[in-house]
């Protein structure tokens, strides 16, 4: 749990949620203006402290007594919220740190987002406020709201007040933050605290994470990101945190910005944004893709009944819907089974002949009040399923009345015999799409597209299955702990390689040391003439292949530089020679290093194990289906180093391709426990050697169990850290 350094990051956040005096720097007579809005949002949302408005040219606003500045206010402050023009920010900073202010709210523009000017002016904020040891939330936002009834605290400017409830939220755009806020009402979700950082030239997400962490208040945190401000801290706060507190995040940036343009498999497929999913997976973050999920899953996590199992059971007045509905289920994961004869005979006793008895179960167009609550009832008491989906069309405006006193019956009805199956509406009512249903305090969640309710029940088993993973330690093994791994002499050999030639791709001679040195090593010997490859093909045992040895050609198949099952030594003599020739037409016969002489390998299932070194999260390891088939197929898995080896056999059972490797219609299973072995070394590899910028064991074949995996063919580059 938190310690001391965590008891003093939320002590220097209180002021922040819990003040008793909040001067406004800035506020105004003139009515539209942003300091005006500022303390007509803090008056109006009922903050039961001191409002202290600041304007040297007012003794008064609104019946509040006004000061000349901050000096001249008699009392200590506990918030300041600065709303003046950036070039006086720096000022009122000064007139803070005077004062002894302990927190700042920047809600004014004109930072670090406007220019050069403004990133100067940023700068000399940050330096100030570090100086001082103010802290400060901004600048460039939307403010801050606690609606706790104890505080009621609005330092926005809208004066848009949520439901209070358990979600906290905390977003990097003032405007979508402010979005959620003015929706959560529409969507009946209840805020706890929100939090705009604007440029957070101090607190950020991860401050945040600490404080919510400990506010009992916080049961689900939601974040909407374009940055991740120190990854590293982020990971761990939020592997401690989710456990006990969902957190829910909208990244923005799903782009190929930052992909490496150098010439490995892995560098090309891992975007920063794969790389942002690999951090969440690991630690447990809940991703959401469009602000539509945001919301139903901020709701849905709210509401903290969770689904035993897959077992999803579907109500619906309209087949259409409830087929729709089922469709979404399959497509997440669940399972839509059918229902006991003994439930479709109690069904059959209250419904219309009409009706359809099995899963889904359509009620029809007509039911009564009575038929939708008796069953409702029955289904959240069937044994068969986990949770019920409720889809409702509007046939009638005038029938939803009694369509919704229904449900509600058979809600509270089930919840009296002891049923805690959680319950999800799709209530697809036009003209009536913004009902609130909610059963003796318990708010049911409530959406108006038949996707939404299994996607949320898929997000909310994973995360239940994350969690009792994460809570369960027993066999949690770091890459660190692995024998037979020589780090410092694979420090060596990349160090002596950036020394000698400066960032490059390392020699074969070199990639087959290095990956000795970890217990990895590339199949196959490495000769420099033709009477050497015929004596290692010799000593492998025909047939064999050989294959161009060459750090600078990366594409050899293309190039007609591999030649396989050769079958005695005259064969091996014609491949050296045909490769040299080959290489003599492009004009590059000084990129051969000689050739590698590899025995043929077969039973085997080809894959990729790669790396490359994000400039934002490090090390991000990758692996899956290879040869041709990862630029065909892009069946990748990606996890940020260092891995476990819980986090290798996710990554491995995560692929489409996974079934390949146990035993896919009658072939052998195959080693996988010797797939995962390799996965961890590479992951420590990379994390003990910054100078190891990208690097490709493809393929990589993984053998039928207990043979072990060989590494066929290997790409390893060097740069210094910087170039990173």
């Amino acid at each position: 749990m938190a310690g001391s350094s965590s008891d003093h990051l939320v002590g220097s956040l209180t002021p922040f949620f819990s003040p008793r005096r909040v001067a406004v720097v800035g506020a105004s007579r003139e009515k539209g203006s942003i300091g005006a809005r500022v303390l007509d949002c803090l008056r109006s949302g009922g903050f039961g402290g001191l409002i202290l408005p600041v304007n040297p040219r007012a003794d008064s606003i609104d019946g509040l007594r006004a000061f000349s500045s901050l000096s001249a206010i008699p009392d200590s402050i506990d918030l300041a919220v600065i709303t003046v023009p950036a070039h006086l920010s720096l000022s009122i900073i000064d007139e803070c740190a005077a004062k002894g202010v302990p927190a700042v709210i920047m809600i004014a523009a004109g930072f670090a987002e406007t220019g050069e000017r403004g990133a100067r002016i940023e700068q000399e904020l940050r330096t100030k406020i570090q100086q001082q040891g103010i802290r400060l939330i901004g600048p460039n936002c939307f403010g801050l709201m606690n609606l706790d009834p104890t505080v009621r605290l609005n330092a926005t400017y809208t004066p848009v007040l949520p439901p209070f409830g358990s979600v906290s939220i905390a977003s990097d755009s003032g405007g979508v933050g402010a979005m959620v806020v003015m929706a959560a009402r529409r969507v009946n979700l209840g805020i706890s605290t929100y939090v705009s950082l604007g440029n957070h030239v101090d607190v950020n997400v991860n401050d945040l994470l600490e404080y919510w962490e400990q506010d009992s208040n916080t049961q689900v945190i939601l974040l909407y990101l374009e940055t991740i401000p120190d990854p590293h801290r982020f990971r761990r706060l939020a592997e401690r945190i989710g456990r006990h507190k969902p957190i829910i995040a909208l990244k923005a940036g799903r782009t190929t910005a930052g992909q490496a343009a150098a010439g490995s498999h892995t560098a090309a497929l891992a975007t920063n944004d794969r790389a942002v999913d690999a951090l969440f997976t690991h630690c447990g973050v809940i991703r959401a893709s469009t602000l539509e999920e945001w919301l139903a899953l901020a709701v849905a996590f709210s509401n903290r009944r969770r689904p035993a199992g897959r077992r999803a059971g579907i109500l619906t007045n309209s087949g259409g819907a409830g087929v729709l509905c089922a469709d979404s289920c399959e497509k997440e994961g669940l399972f839509v089974p059918p229902l006991p004869p003994s439930v479709s005979a109690t069904l059959a006793s209250f419904l219309s002949p009409l009706a359809a008895l099995n899963n889904p179960v359509d009620v029809i167009g007509l039911a009564t009040e009575d038929q939708h609550a008796a069953a409702t009832e029955t289904l959240l008491r069937s044994d068969a399923l986990d949770a019920l989906i409720i889809a409702h069309l509007s046939i009638n405006v005038a029938d939803n009345d009694q369509a919704a006193a229904g449900i509600i019956r058979g809600i509270r009805a089930a919840r009296l015999a002891g049923s805690r199956k959680p319950v999800f509406l799709c209530w697809m009512a036009e003209g009536d799409r913004d009902r609130h249903f909610s059963v003796d305090g318990e708010a049911i969640p409530t959406y108006h597209t038949p996707d939404i309710p299994a996607l949320v029940i898929g997000q909310l088993l994973s995360y239940e299955a994350w969690r009792e993973q994460s809570l369960d330690d027993v066999g949690l093994q770091s890459a660190r702990k692995l024998p037979d791994l020589n780090l410092p002499q694979a420090k060596a050999i990349c160090a002596k390689a950036l020394l000698d030639r400066g960032p490059g791709w390392l020699t074969t001679k070199e990639v087959q040391t290095l990956l000795a040195a970890v217990n990895a090593p590339l199949l196959g010997r490495l000769a420099t003439d033709p009477e050497e490859a015929v004596r290692a093909a010799e000593t492998i045992g025909y047939p064999v292949a050989v294959k161009l040895a060459s750090h600078h050609i990366l594409h050899k198949t293309e190039l007609g530089a591999v030649c396989l099952n050769l079958t005695d030594a005259q064969a091996v003599r014609q491949a050296l020679k045909t490769i040299k020739e080959r290489l003599v037409q492009i004009g590059k016969a000084d990129a051969m290093e000689g050739v590698l002489v590899q025995p043929m390998v077969s039973g085997g299932v080809e894959l990729l194990i790669g790396a490359t070194r994000d400039p934002h999260f490090g090390p991000v390891i990758a692996v899956g289906l290879g040869g041709i088939h990862v630029e065909l197929l892009g069946d990748v898995q990606f996890g940020l180093a260092p891995l476990t080896n819980r986090d290798v056999s996710r990554m491995i059972r995560n692929l489409k391709g996974y079934p390949l490797l146990t035993g896919y219609r009658g072939r052998p299973a195959m080693d996988v426990r010797a797939l995962e072995d390799v996965l961890l070394r590479m992951s420590c590899l990379v994390e003990a050697i910054p100078d190891i910028g990208e690097l490709d064991l493809n393929p990589i074949i993984v053998l039928p169990e207990g043979q072990g995996c060989t590494v066929v063919d290997a790409r390893v580059l060097v740069q210094a850290p910087s170039e990173h």
